[in-house]
């Protein structure tokens, strides 16, 4: 099945949208989530090339499905709605629905940066990051670093 290719800015701009509407019924919780979530996939947006800032963006939208389930259905609004509260609670709705989706994508996006399923011993371990950057240690450098001024102090020290 081949997937749309969409901009990762188009979807965080719907879901930062609907997450806005939502914030009109469920502030707080829901909002730290979600906005923390899009701020990640902002990251994701600014560096193009990091693996870890679109895995991260995957990984918190997964989790924020699950944590929207919760706070729409511990707060949601029993007693008399009006208007605003229908359209808020049906964009957060709206926006729960479009997350899975969005998870799809992102993970097309996380394959297509080099990025691999977390499903592998050692994930947790040392960063997927390839970068430039390179060590100043060289396997080179001596084994013990003072060795030498030891001995030359030793035989200093039995010569007289």
């Amino acid at each position: 099945m081949e997937l749309p290719a969409v901009n990762l800015k188009v979807i965080l701009m719907v879901h930062w949208l609907l997450t806005t509407w939502g914030c009109l019924v469920f502030p707080g919780s829901y909002a730290w989530s979600n906005f923390t979530i899009l701020a990640l996939g902002v990251w994701a947006v600014a560096q193009p090339d990091s693996i870890d800032a679109i895995g991260m963006f995957l990984g918190g939208l997964v989790v924020t499905i699950f944590l929207d389930i919760i706070y729409i259905s511990i707060f949601y609004p029993t007693s008399v709605i009006n208007d605003t509260g229908r359209f808020s609670a049906g964009m957060a709705i709206l926006s729960l629905l479009l997350k899975p989706f969005s998870c799809c994508l992102i993970y097309h996006m996380h394959r297509e940066r080099g990025g691999e399923l977390p499903l592998r011993p050692g994930f947790f371990g040392p960063s997927q990051e390839h970068s430039a950057y390179q060590t100043i240690d060289s396997s080179d450098s001596p084994a013990a670093p003072f060795a030498n001024l030891e001995d030359k102090g030793q035989a200093a020290s039995r010569g007289y």
